[in-house]
């Protein structure tokens, strides 16, 4: 495991935010926030959620959950990111993740090299590959991970055929042909290209 920086700037509270999902063909845009003290976030052993396998992923997402000073997942719909696009749903998810939280950051570090910020929100920092880097990052791409997955699990029920409980929504072979063979479900990105 990567030794992660606990904080960028030390004495402040920090919350991390990363998303997970944007590439997806269908389903939401998950973004979560966490905030972690020192403790905690050394305790935690966390790397970039990409890097875990599903078992450990899930594993830690409890321990966050439980650990966490706060954390918070907001979801943005598919309708929602057609309506005004994936980059623009990302940032959206991330400052409704954000303003859930139950106590307020004086910081926020961010996943990635950009974001849009609203005026109720605190100062962020953009940090490409964040998640690799900040413990707080790492956990809040855990989370927002693990709870877009149990999402499209659940919803693999409701849609079955497009192997959504091992795809997760991603254009992979077999869900863009199921597209063609069974059509568009209600939960599906109108705005992508799907074939």
């Amino acid at each position: 495991m990567p030794n992660l920086l606990t904080f960028l700037e030390k004495g402040r509270i920090e919350a991390g935010c990363d998303e997970a999902g944007r590439g997806c063909l269908a389903g939401p845009v998950v973004a979560a926030a966490v905030i972690l003290d020192e403790q905690s976030a050394n305790d935690l052993k966390l790397d970039d959620s990409k890097k875990l396998s599903e078992k450990k992923r899930d594993a830690l997402r409890i321990v966050i959950e439980e650990k966490a000073l706060a954390w918070a997942v907001a979801f943005v719909s598919n309708d929602k990111i057609d309506e005004i696009n994936i980059l623009q749903a990302s940032f959206l998810a991330m400052r409704q993740a954000v303003d859930q939280l139950f106590i307020r950051p004086d910081h926020i570090l961010i996943d990635g090299n950009r974001f849009v910020s609203s005026d109720s929100m605190p100062p962020h920092t953009c940090i490409i590959k964040g998640d690799g880097k900040y413990s707080s990052i790492a956990a809040a791409s855990i989370l927002a991970k693990t709870h877009r997955d149990d999402f499209m699990k659940k919803s693999s029920i409701e849609f079955p055929g497009y192997g959504w409980e091992k795809n997760a929504g991603y254009p992979t072979a077999k869900h863009k042909q199921a597209v063609k063979a069974l059509g568009t479900t209600n939960l599906h990105r109108l705005s992508f290209k799907l074939d």
